[in-house]
């Protein structure tokens, strides 16, 4: 119950969580480079799923941001290939999650409790390098999400259904579908902050349109990625 009132609220309220950030980029003998700056958001609502655990309906977007002057980018010259391409910005929907079937780790510091959440993935690439050599690495994707929550350990002892609270993310990914860059080693690192918050900034709302300043009203599956987004984009 406790890492649903940080993650989300606990008395089914829509919450609004911003993050902002940077994209690093590195092959096996170059870089790191700063290729991206990135912002965006996650709207989420938790339900009870009536076994002891709860469902995070959730739905996000961002926007890669050129690096130096934070302008949202819709075409990029890839510094590593040479080529330019089109930016495809995030809008994944649904980004759905069951949570409560194991213990959160967390880190009491002073006045502060920390949440750790871990995501270690590997499972079969929606894109198969034989069908898109131009924008697959491998077969197999293999990721890394890290996740610190923080939050006042007053706030989390009272009984408020939703905790304010700070978090930090770290991604550890594949290049990008749309960035070309085919079977050269190497990835990408994000390194972001964000909190909770009552609005975002007016430039993402109006970009992100008003369908992702909700969470979905029911489950469904399967979660949208970037990498189902491209080969859904790419296949019609």
């Amino acid at each position: 119950m406790d890492f649903i009132r940080v993650r989300a609220s606990a008395d089914g309220t829509e919450t609004i969580s911003y993050w902002t950030g940077d994209v690093y980029g590195w092959q096996d003998d170059d870089g790191p480079h700063h290729l991206f700056g990135f912002e965006g958001l996650n709207v989420a609502r938790a339900v009870e799923d009536g076994e002891g655990g709860w469902r995070l309906l959730t739905r996000e977007a961002a926007l890669y941001l050129d690096p130096k002057t934070r302008q949202v980018l819709d075409t990029w010259d890839n510094p590593l290939t040479g080529r330019p391409v089109e930016v495809r910005h995030v809008f994944n929907d649904p980004v759905n999650q069951r949570l409560g079937g194991y213990p959160v780790p967390t880190t009491r510091l002073g006045g502060q409790v920390v949440f750790n959440v871990d995501i270690r993935l590997a499972y079969p690439s929606p894109l198969k390098v034989a069908d898109y050599p131009d924008n697959s690495a491998s077969d197999t994707y293999r990721a890394m999400e890290l996740f610190q929550f923080f939050v006042s350990a007053a706030d989390l002892e009272s009984d408020v259904p939703d905790v304010p609270a700070v978090f930090s993310w770290c991604r550890v990914s594949p290049w990008l579908p749309w960035m070309a860059m085919g079977q050269r080693g190497g990835g990408l690192v994000y390194h972001c902050r964000g909190a909770k918050v009552a609005e975002v900034p007016e430039r993402l709302r109006e970009r992100v349109g008003e369908r992702f300043l909700h969470a979905p009203a029911e489950w469904s599956a399967p979660n949208m990625t970037s990498w189902t987004a491209f080969a859904d984009e790419v296949g019609r």
